[in-house]
């Protein structure tokens, strides 16, 4: 199985503390939709053509999947609100067979990067926009690797 994370572009300044909704809204700013389009675009040849793609049902990360120009589902598991565990859950980890790519949030999709190599949920980083590829070979070697950790930056690079 593949798990790929990748966290929301650039989005709007915060609202009030407890505004879920107005937090829900947040639009990704123009730097962000540049950014979600150019990790898109990239990430679309990358991936193969059969994989599950799910986001945040956030419209911040709606607009990042929607870079991607591939069909996807918006799911509640991957809420601001949720856990690591309960993503893990939602995407099939570790048994899923087809690549799942998580368009979510942080320090959520960090905690799902912790709890996959080290068995916890800790608050590991990932930069907006940015993509962690986690790997395992097959059932009989368990063990996850990172196959590309890369932002915005270095994938304009990567052309």
């Amino acid at each position: 199985m593949e798990l790929i994370l990748w966290r929301h572009a650039e989005a709007e300044a915060h609202v009030a503390p407890g505004d879920r909704e107005g937090d829900q809204a947040r639009n990704l700013t123009a730097k962000g939709a540049r950014h979600a389009s150019r990790v898109g675009a990239w990430l679309d040849r990358q991936l193969p053509a059969h994989c599950r793609i799910v986001a945040s049902p956030a419209a911040r990360c709606v607009q990042t999947a929607q870079a991607l120009g591939r069909k996807f589902a918006a799911v509640e598991a991957l809420n601001t609100d949720s856990s690591a565990e309960r993503i893990l859950d939602a995407c099939g980890w570790p048994g899923q067979k087809l690549p799942v790519v998580v368009v979510g949030h942080q320090p959520l999709l960090g905690q799902v990067a912790a709890l996959v190599f080290s068995g916890q949920a800790h608050d590991w980083k990932i930069r907006k926009a940015s993509v962690l590829w986690i790997a395992r070979k097959d059932e009989d070697d368990p063990q996850p690797f990172i196959r590309l950790a890369v932002g915005p930056d270095l994938i304009g690079k990567l052309r």
